[in-house]
This record gives C-alpha cells, structure tokens and sequence, in this order.
C-alpha cells in the first residue's frame, strides 16, 4: 500500500454528501481570531467552499505557520484586480527558482481553479499540503523537490459566486464560473496566451520551468461509476524518451488511485455522441491550446486529472487530494531522473531540423471493447426536446462493453526548417508577443537582406471559422512551403529551430499547425483581398493580353475543361487579373518565412 492510501482523513472528508440546491455565501474567516490550516470546505463537512479571500488567507497562513517551509507569493494580477497566489514548499531550503535550479531539485506545479466553478483542486490541494508538512502523507516528499502550488488560477471566475454555476455537478453548494471576468476560457488559451492570467501563469512557468504541471478539474459528461481520469502527455505525443516516463509515471498513478478505492480512467470520459454511451471513446492528444497539449512541447510533462462532476464533492476531494499526494511521491521518488531526461529532450529538440515533426496527432479506426463502469441507461424520444434524450439509473450498476479507439499516431506533419524562420519586420511586433511569453529564442536582423532564398507558404485555399472562438476567427489553410526569393528589411526576426523549445515555435509558426497564430486568426489580413480591377479595364486588359499566344491557349484550354469557371463572367475576368502585374503579390501569402541557412 502506497504512503498516500496509509495517511488518515478526515472522517467528514469520505462522507458522501449531496449538494443542496441553493446555500449562504461561505463564511469568510475573522481577521481577529488566529486564521487555522483548515479550509471552509473542511469545517462544514464538504458541504461548501471558501471565497476567495480565503485563498488569500491561507496563503498567507501556511507561510507564517512554516516559515522555513513555505513562501506565499504573488505571480500576477487579474482584470479585476486581484491578487493571483501561489504557495512554495519545500523543506530543503530551496525557496525560489535559482536555489531550485542550484540544487537541481524537480519543481512540481500544481494548479487548482482554472475553471473556477470546479474547484475540487482548491480545497484537495490545501488539505494535501497541511498533511504533508505535518507529515502525515508523502513523508520526506518536500525534501527531494519544490511544490509550487497554485489554489485558484482563474480568481475573478472564482469570485462569480453561485448555486447553479455549474448544474451537471454535485457540490459543493456554490461555486465561481467557468471563464475569467473577460470571458476567456484559460484552458484554451496556453499557446495564445491572451488573457492577463496566462501570461502571469506563464511568467511563473518560465520562472520554475516546473518539471510536471497537474491541471486539476472536474468533468462533465455522462454518469458513471468512474470517478478520475488521468491523463498524461508526452505518452502519446512529444520526445520519446520523455513519453516513456509519462506512461510509467501514468501507470503508477493509476494504480495508486485504484489500491485506494478508486475507478481510474487513462482517457477522457468524452462519449463520440456526447449523451450516447454506445457511440464510444476516442483518446487523442489535445492541441497546445489545453494545459496538457502544451507542456510536451516544452519537454515537460502536463497532467490533466478530471474528477467525475456527477461524484459528491467529498467524494471528488478526498480522490483529488489522494492524486495530488501521490503525484508528490512519485515526483520525489523519480523527479531528478526527469531531470535528466527532460534535459536530454531538451537537447534532441534542438537537433530538429530536416526532420519530420508531428503537428497533431489522430486516433486510427482501430476499435477495441473495454469494460466501463457505468449504470443501466436508455435512450428514448422525449416529449420535451424532441430528440432521444438518455437517462440513467445510479440504483443499476452495469458494466458496459465500450468501444474504445486508442491507437494514437501522428495527423498531420511537417519537416522542420533547415535553419529557422523568418518573420519580416513589418510583422515583428505581432510576433514577438508570442515569442516573448513562451521564452522562444529570437533575434533581429541588423542588415538588410535583399533577394533572400527563403521558403514561402501560399494559401491554395482559406476557410474562416463560421463563428468566432475565444475572440478570434479561426482560419483554416491549404497550401504548401515553396521556394522564393524575398528582399528581407532590418528589423526582421530569425527565430532559429536549433533551440530546445524548437517544437513550440514550430506549433506557433507553423501556419497549419492546430494552435498557430494564422489557426487563431492573427495573420487574416494577409489573406484578404483589398485591391480590385473593375470589369470594363479588365475587359481591355484580358484583350491585350489575349495577343499572346500562350496565354490565349492557357484561357481556351481552361474555358474548355472546366463548364463552372465557363460559365462565370466573374472568374473569367479574374483569370486575366490574376496574371496581370497590377495583383497584389502578396495576397495569400503567409507572412512568415522558413529559411535553411541562418542570417548573418
């Protein structure tokens, strides 16, 4: 039996209590009376969770009660102007970044609260580190590594307190909201970082160079008897070296969790037809926009854990808390050994170059049968929607025959660049804010480079988004790197593959990369069209160019094997202007360049 199972709870901890449907704010702690280790949820018996005053509070509390164990921090401040928190802990002394990194001690992350309406993380975290630093749990963990911990990321979300923020949970009796006050999902913005709570977590990111980031959540979804999910990247994806440690490191949480009564899941409990169980599972691996498709990119691990949303909130804190200590053990036990081979990783990245990278990755038809833990369910037509509506019977355990597709390989790749990108100067700024919050090597030209054998990227086809997602209208393109020539201004940026971060550039660089900035958006301008040429001077224009031979033959053959452009005055005359020297060259032109030899 692992430490973590042998550690006592608390006996309201493992009660299984429903929530109510509408409660009294969370009682905030008297600033007159000593501010106690416990938390809100504790003292009414995981009925309710704390404001966030309370994160505040505690922070500050957990320092002053283990001064030579525990620093309270502050990393950024939200849109609201609130504090963002973090607790340090370690008993080797090592209290901030540069002493971590002179002791060569693995830096675990642990963040709570990015959607604050699943708060399980808060509450689990703070009883996990109390009961480390009494040493009733993971005893001697905090001497072998630094645990940064993080309650609530998205804190003003927190502070959007109510009853019924989150329906398709069970307790506690009020939480905070999904998104942050601005509306950003946080989980959906690591690569673009555009809220001011990213790039602050990123700032601590960047500080500690965690060697683990745990992203605790609870799930939607269906009901189950299963009530964690853990998953974990590079498994699937990223350096194989790294990716063989995530899945021993996966494996020995999973059984960790089982040898203490849990039903764990190596996949997201997502069913292909959301309310469907017979549709299936399909594992994959998220793009860099969620916290656990981002981290392989940097060669460092990131671990989504997701609690079943339909599990009691005691239920789901007690397991939490259990995951969280479990991930201390194992970092303590294998932490410098990572090290190692994160910083082998490290090295292999930079050594991409002509190499085939993956861009995303894709689940392959083949199907295998698992066995899931769920309860009887039907599906019948409802009176009230009008479609098949599921429902479910918690009092009928049933052990379903689910198809699981999980033979995980590459979608889409493409080979690195020889020696780098190259970004003119004219878009410099726009890019270096994405370069510069990810700590992606970059420098500037200083000469101008005229006539520069560079690859380009030109769209054969755009497709924007019907609807707008996180802010931004997505693009989609087709097309591919080709070789050109192109008169290069000083100013302009040469960001080098031959980097450890060289996977990340590539996620942000890549036009069709999943996250890239031109999938955000960032670049539409350059694929819209702003100059035209009205029908009459094009009609005059395609007579005189009609007088070459060629190109009349190239107009005919076109007339005569495509009926649709044939019959389209429009596309006819744009034939013509296409070819003509008043086109903007540069349209659809992706206004970042691969280059195979690095500027002077």
């Amino acid at each position: 039996m692992s430490r973590s199972a042998r550690a006592a709870l608390p006996l309201l901890l493992l009660l299984a209590v429903p929530a109510a449907a509408t409660a009294a704010p969370s009682p905030a702690p008297s600033a007159e009376s000593p501010q106690p280790l416990s938390t809100v949820a504790e003292r009414s018996g995981f009925l309710r969770t704390g404001r966030y005053d309370e994160v505040v509070s505690l922070c500050t509390t957990f320092a002053r009660r283990h001064p030579d164990a525990v620093r309270c921090i502050d990393f950024g401040t939200t849109p609201e102007g609130r504090p963002m928190k973090a607790l340090v802990a370690s008993r080797s002394g090592a209290l901030t970044p540069e002493a971590a990194r002179a002791a060569g001690l693995p830096v675990l992350l642990v963040q709570g609260g990015i959607h604050a309406g699943e708060v399980d993380g808060k509450d689990a975290g703070f009883l996990a580190l109390r009961q480390v630093l009494d040493g009733e749990a993971a005893t001697g963990a905090l001497d072998k590594l630094v645990l940064v911990f993080v309650p609530v990321f998205n804190a003003d979300g927190h502070e959007r307190f109510g009853a019924w923020n989150r329906p398709n949970q069970r307790g506690p009796e009020e939480m905070g909201w999904r998104t942050t006050a601005q509306n950003y999902n946080l989980n959906r913005d690591y690569l673009k970082a555009d809220a001011a709570e990213m790039r602050a977590m990123l700032g601590l990111v960047e500080a500690w160079d965690p060697i683990a980031y745990v992203d605790l959540h609870a799930t939607n979804g269906a009901q189950f008897e299963h009530d964690i999910s853990v998953q974990i990247e590079p498994l699937h994806s990223g350096d194989p070296a790294l990716a063989k440690a995530g899945l021993a490191l996966r494996d020995a949480l999973l059984a960790d969790l089982a040898a203490q009564g849990s039903l764990p899941l190596p996949f997201y409990p997502s069913f292909v037809t959301h309310d469907d169980p017979a549709s299936g599972i399909v594992d994959g691996v998220s793009p860099p926009r969620f916290s656990h498709g981002y981290f392989p990119l940097r060669n460092r691990f990131g671990i989504l854990v997701e609690t079943h949303s339909w599990k009691e909130y005691p239920v789901r804190v007690r397991i939490t808390r259990n995951l969280v200590v479990g991930m201390l053990e194992q970092t303590a036990a294998d932490g410098r050994e990572w090290l190692d081979i994160a910083a082998d990783a490290d090295a292999r990245a930079a050594t991409l170059a002509g190499r085939d990278v993956p861009l995303d990755y894709v689940a392959t038809d083949r199907v295998r049968s698992v066995d899931f833990r769920g309860y009887a369910w039907t599906r019948t037509p409802s009176e009230i929607s009008g479609a098949a509506a599921t429902r479910y019977d918690e009092t009928t355990p049933q052990v379903w025959k689910m198809p699981l597709r999980d033979e995980i390989v590459p979608g889409r790749s493409v080979t690195a660049p020889a020696a780098g990108y190259i970004v003119p100067a004219r878009h410099a700024t726009r890019v270096t804010r994405w370069l510069d919050v990810h700590g992606i090597r970059y420098r500037r030209l200083e000469q101008p480079l005229p006539g520069a054998a560079l690859e380009t990227f030109r769209a054969d086809a755009t497709r924007l988004a019907a609807a707008s997602s996180e802010g931004h209208q997505r693009l989609e393109l087709d097309g591919e790197w080709r070789p050109e020539t192109r008169d290069l201004a000083v100013g302009a940026l040469f960001v080098p593959i031959a980097q450890p971060r060289a996977r990340l550039a590539m996620a942000i660089l890549e036009p069709q990369a999943p996250d890239s900035m031109a999938a955000w958006g960032e670049f539409n301008n350059a694929f819209e069209r702003k100059e035209y040429m009205e029908p009459y001077v094009a009609e005059a224009v395609a007579r005189e160019m009609l007088r070459e031979p060629a190109v009349r033959e190239a107009f005919e053959a076109r007339l005569a094997g495509d009926p649709e452009f044939a019959a389209s005055p429009g596309a006819r005359l744009d034939w013509f202007y296409r070819r003509h020297s008043s086109w903007d060259e540069r349209l659809g032109l992706y206004p970042v360049f691969r280059t195979a030899t690095a500027p002077r």
